[in-house]
């Protein structure tokens, strides 16, 4: 019995340093460098939403923070494009936890990468700030709040404001063009519950491929339908090309085509004349004040072309990534997020923010109305901003929430 007492006693003794050290260095920046990776869309369907403006949006977070706080830190940021595949995504984000170093990865556009990154962002305790991805799986089925937060908008925000705002116009009777992954299929559902909530009625659905070549047949189904408004449950290059073939068509002559996610870069590409009068949801518009037009213009400089949602959402993650890493002492993922959480969101994206126990980060949100060409007074000057939808209505209600981590409490 003495004798197994010595023995652990020497043993204690010997790994009291190594204990010591973990702790110590859970305290600090590991290799005194922060590395942040943005995963996107560099060449496909949704580049136009992300990619190289995500890229920059980080850009910029990291010079403001840097010009701001003086860090004694290095930060380092990498970038890569997913293809839209998640088995790329996932790979690639591995490779960075495991090989590179990488603290926190953002944008992440596109719902299947997503979910499937948000799986290794838990399993190697890294942290994931999704700004580009939209399904509410993210905070509901497919949950990680301790790793995962989902920052910029959602299809339950982006369903909520046309689904109940045209509806009440009397154009109670709706088609769906679809995206056939998860994005379009929570983005379709979302808005059939607002559009049944505010006693309007969907007439059906058709699925496409991500990045279709062909919208004819498509097409054709909505116009037999003769619902009133025709709902694109896609994003980025699926919803221009829907346009485009709607007003070929000449199906927008007798059913009111809504874009649930719709964006500037979209308006811009389109033009006024065929976007005139679409109302969609928006989690940031460059003109809306002061603030948000000086950073807009920053980003112009580089980007020659205004920031969406997107971009700005980004850019908004990295800072307040950075700040809670500043606050904390350390890279530590817990600690990081607890900093995260307790701090409210203030820049030119977001005022009063604050991400809630499901990972969701709630900002207000804006229901937008395009102008007429013969409104618009300048460049990108596109938007009439018709509600401001406050953060406790334009996201979904705790109360209604599907994860198990809240649950639980």
């Amino acid at each position: 019995m003495m004798k197994r007492k010595l023995l652990a006693l020497a043993l204690s003794t010997m790994l009291m340093p190594v204990a010591g050290a973990a702790l110590a260095q859970a305290g600090k920046i590991s290799g005194d460098v922060v590395k942040i990776a943005v995963l996107t869309d560099m060449s496909g369907v949704y580049s136009a939403l992300g990619g190289k403006g995500s890229v920059l949006g980080a850009e910029m977070a990291i010079e403001d923070f840097k010009a701001q706080f003086k860090p004694k830190f290095k930060i380092e940021l990498v970038s890569a494009d997913h293809q839209n595949k998640a088995d790329v995504g996932s790979n690639k984000v591995r490779e960075w936890y495991d090989t590179q170093g990488v603290d926190m990865v953002t944008d992440v556009l596109n719902s299947g990468v997503a979910i499937a990154v948000a799986k290794v962002t838990t399993e190697k305790n890294k942290i994931m700030l999704n700004t580009g991805a939209a399904s509410t799986r993210l905070t509901n089925e497919d949950c990680s709040p301790n790793n995962v937060v989902h920052y910029v908008y959602d299809t339950y925000a982006l369903a909520n404001g046309p689904g109940k705002a045209v509806t009440k116009q009397g154009k109670d009777s709706w088609f769906f063009l679809t995206a056939d992954y998860a994005f379009g299929h929570s983005l379709e559902k979302d808005t059939s519950d607002a559009v049944k909530a505010t006693g309007g009625k969907v007439l059906g659905a058709v699925r496409h491929p991500l990045n279709a070549s062909d919208f004819s047949s498509f097409l054709l189904q909505a116009q037999a339908s003769k619902a009133k408004v025709v709902g694109l449950a896609n994003a980025g290059g699926d919803t221009i090309n829907s346009i485009k073939a709607a007003n070929e068509f000449g199906l927008t002559k007798n059913q009111t085509v809504v874009g649930l996610l719709t964006t500037i870069v979209d308006i811009h590409a389109l033009g006024l004349p065929t976007t005139q009068g679409m109302m969609f949801t928006e989690g940031f518009y460059w003109n809306l004040n002061k603030e948000t037009r000086e950073f807009s213009r920053r980003f112009f400089s580089k980007h020659k072309g205004m920031p969406n949602m997107l971009p700005a959402g980004t850019y908004s993650a990295v800072l307040h990534y950075l700040k809670a890493v500043q606050a904390a002492g350390t890279d530590d993922t817990a600690a990081v997020m607890k900093k995260m959480k307790e701090t409210p969101i203030n820049d030119a994206f977001a005022k009063g923010g604050k991400i809630r126990d499901d990972g969701r980060m709630i900002h207000d949100m804006y229901l937008v109305e395009v102008k007429k060409p013969a409104e618009s007074t300048e460049p990108w000057d596109y938007y009439h901003v018709k509600q401001v939808i406050p953060a406790a209505e334009a996201f979904q209600p705790m109360a209604l929430s599907r994860c198990a981590a809240v649950a639980k409490k």
